[in-house]
């Protein structure tokens, strides 16, 4: 990851032959087309400050090399959030050659108005008209031909989810960035000089303007005071002092908005005040009341984008609502939705259950009759019968061994249900549903989205928690995101407990931490008191998700997972070994004993392997599985023979609740602060060791 975001892209620059911009809002398909284009092989980049990100690749296309830099989702690029900043700002610094703007043919008014935002920046620009067949099953007719007419850009439809269009559209993109390259000046239109300035003005080489497609201008005050503004830009030369990729006109209406960042940066060049000054009194001039001119505009934009619409898009008769509609309204619908919700979660459990502990003992099983031996002889040509040997062994053998038969059988099927749920729209219908739900904790539904993005992994869905509004809501949903328990934690419930005690005991696992979850909530609620925004979200049918990019996007999280945490769980394995094998571990674990021992009724070793587990949570069963494995022998995968039922509970049930890695409080830190990062860190362990040992204690007596 790069933190530097505009070198990263002036690196990508250098490396290819044309870079394009993908634009959109976060629903409309933009994410899938990237993984088209891309095969999810990315770079991810934020900008100083920010912790929106920007996902940076490479791809080729008929023997050329392209860069593609994947903006935020989002509805518009001004600087009113976070993610339109940087949107904006990535448009500004990475220059692209296209930006690829995606619109949603069910949703083609909204979605307008930032295609018209672009058109201003004045960058070339193609267009994805994408969810097309979505919208001829709900009787939306678009004219393509004419809407490309009306915006002077070219159009390609698109249905991203099946690859349709995909190839068509970059060849477009391609054919635009070319003409504009041999039709443009051998002077860019931002040069910053050469100019010569005299009593009578400025006289700059180069075009004044970049050439940007035609479509309805605004109201004829508001392309008065564009033009003024755009003449004292001139006569100073300050529009060829700024450094970015922007022409006179751009730069005219950002100041006549007045975007407080570009009034900031041209009141600083040589004769900017002026322009300011200038750019203050047009804006003065076209304020109505309490109508600004940046409302101004707002609202012309909409009403070009609607009456754009309105002329290209006609509704035709259909029958009745599509299956998508009517499972939507059956997702959202309080009963209904409810127990369907119930259902999908009892379904991954028992896929995880059943189809988990299948592919973990089939693997374990392969891995002693065909690696094993292999790796063991291997161990001995290299070290003999050594000291050395066996330490190798616990991490090129059962270190390796414990990776794969946690990753694959639990890790991998759970990203592959995930992966599908996030492309089908359910994970939306989950957020309108429990949007009541939400509001105990003072959250709204949205933020049921980063929470059930918690299952698959923290970080990411930490994250997310930007789409919140407010600091309070990101502390709150962030600390129950730590207690969601990821694909790794599900990896230890269930694969520390299904081999003994069947499905019960993991279930009760996620019904205790169910519980904590709500009960932190209304605490945390109460604690920091405040009232929860409403929930605003634009809603969508279901899709049928494609099984290629869901094969895809599991198999980039499934590789990912396997190039992090191998070199960790083998470095521990080994590190792990070397005590045991020198019987430090047993030296090591005795101060541990009053509390993993004495309060959770651990073998105190076991507590080692908590304290292990900090790097990766899936360390703990895999380093415990590899324990058992060399002290016991492979009969030992199911760790019956080195802890009882009711300890596998209690060390899952501990391993669970407690903050799940290092990566997860760094970026709790990076988002919250580190003295929050903390705090909720010491929370969550301190709640893991009382929950641990009153459940000890319960199952002593019972």
């Amino acid at each position: 990851m790069s933190n530097n975001s505009t070198e990263a892209m002036a690196s990508l620059k250098q490396d290819v032959d044309y870079t394009f911009a993908l634009a959109g809002n976060p629903n409309v398909g933009k994410s899938t087309l990237f993984n088209h284009l891309t095969g999810l092989s990315v770079t991810t980049a934020n900008y100083a400050g920010k912790t929106v990100s920007l996902n940076i690749a490479k791809t080729d296309f008929r023997g050329s090399r392209i860069g593609i830099i994947d903006l935020p989702g989002t509805y518009a690029i001004g600087a009113v959030s976070e993610d339109q900043w940087v949107a904006r700002q990535a448009i500004l610094d990475g220059d692209p050659d296209v930006v690829i703007a995606i619109l949603d043919a069910t949703n083609l008014r909204r979605n307008l108005y930032m295609i018209l935002q672009f058109l201003d920046l004045g960058f070339p620009m193609v267009v994805a008209l994408n969810l097309v067949d979505q919208a001829e099953r709900q009787g939306l007719d678009t004219d393509i031909e004419l809407l490309s007419e009306r915006l002077g850009l070219p159009i390609v439809s698109t249905v991203a989810n099946r690859g349709q269009g995909v190839e068509k559209l970059m060849a477009k993109a391609v054919e635009t960035a070319t003409a504009v390259r041999e039709r443009s000046s051998p002077v860019p239109a931002n040069a910053t000089g050469p100019c010569e300035c005299g009593q009578d003005g400025c006289d700059c080489v180069g075009p004044a303007i970049q050439d940007r497609p035609d479509r309805p201008p605004y109201s004829r005050n508001i392309e008065e005071a564009i033009v003024r503004i755009e003449a004292a830009l001139q006569d100073s030369c300050t529009d060829r002092s700024w450094p970015s990729a922007l022409s006179g006109r751009a730069l005219s209406i950002l100041l006549l908005e007045e975007d407080s960042e570009f009034l900031k940066l041209v009141d600083d060049l040589p004769g900017g005040s002026e322009v300011v000054a200038v750019a203050r009194r047009e804006s003065s001039g076209l304020q109505a009341g309490s109508e600004t001119a940046s409302i101004r505009l707002t609202r012309e934009r909409h009403a070009i984008a609607d009456a754009i619409a309105g002329e290209t898009q006609a509704t035709t008769e259909r029958e009745g609502l599509s299956w998508g509609e009517r499972l939507w309204r059956y997702t959202t619908a309080p009963v209904s939705g409810l127990a369907m919700l119930a259902a999908t979660l009892t379904f991954i459990f028992i896929f995880m259950f059943y189809v988990g502990t299948m592919l973990a003992e089939n693997f374990s099983a392969a891995w002693a009759v065909t690696m094993s031996p292999v790796i063991g002889w291997f161990i001995t040509l290299v070290a003999g019968q050594t000291l050395a040997a066996r330490i190798l062994s616990w991490g090129l053998d059962a270190g390796v061994e414990a990776t794969l038969a946690v990753g694959i059988p639990y890790v991998l099927t759970f990203y592959f249900m995930l992966a599908f749920l996030e492309d089908s729209g359910y994970l939306n219908s989950v957020a309108f549903l429990t949007d009541r739900l939400m509001h105990r904790f003072g959250l709204h539904g949205r933020a049921m989205i980063p929470l059930v993005a918690g299952l698959g992994c923290n970080v990411p869905a930490i994250v997310g928690t930007r789409v919140l509004a407010t600091e309070r809501e990101r502390i709150v949903a962030s600390t129950l995101i730590t207690l969601v328990p990821c694909s790794a934690r599900t990896a230890v419930i269930i694969g520390s407990l299904a081999f003994v005690g069947g499905w019960q005991p993991a279930a009760a696992i996620y019904a205790i931490v169910f519980a904590l979850i709500i009960l932190v909530g209304i605490a945390l609620d109460r604690m920091l008191p405040n009232q929860s925004h409403g929930l605003v979200m634009e809603m969508f049918p279901f899709r049928m998700p494609s099984l290629k990019t869901v094969v895809k996007k599991t198999w980039h999280r499934f590789k990912h997972f396997i190039t992090a945490a191998a070199p960790i769980i083998v470095a521990g394995s080994l590190i792990l070994g070397a005590l045991y094998e020198t019987d430090y571990l047993w030296k090591l674990s005795a101060p541990l004993a009053p509390v993993v021992e004495g309060w959770l009724g651990l073998p105190a070793v076991a507590g080692l392997t908590l304290l292990f587990a900090i790097l990766r949570k899936e360390l703990a069963l895999q380093l415990l599985v590899t324990l058992a494995i060399v002290q016991y022998g492979a009969g030992a995968k199911n760790l019956s023979t080195f802890m009882d039922p009711n300890q596998l509970f209690v060390y899952a049930l501990v391993s669970t609740i407690y903050i799940p890695c290092v990566s997860t409080i760094a970026i709790l830190a990076r988002e919250l602060t580190w003295k929050r990062a903390l705090l909720i860190s010491s929370f969550t362990v301190t709640l893991a060791v009382i929950v641990g040992g009153i459940a000890n204690q319960l199952l002593i007596i019972f």
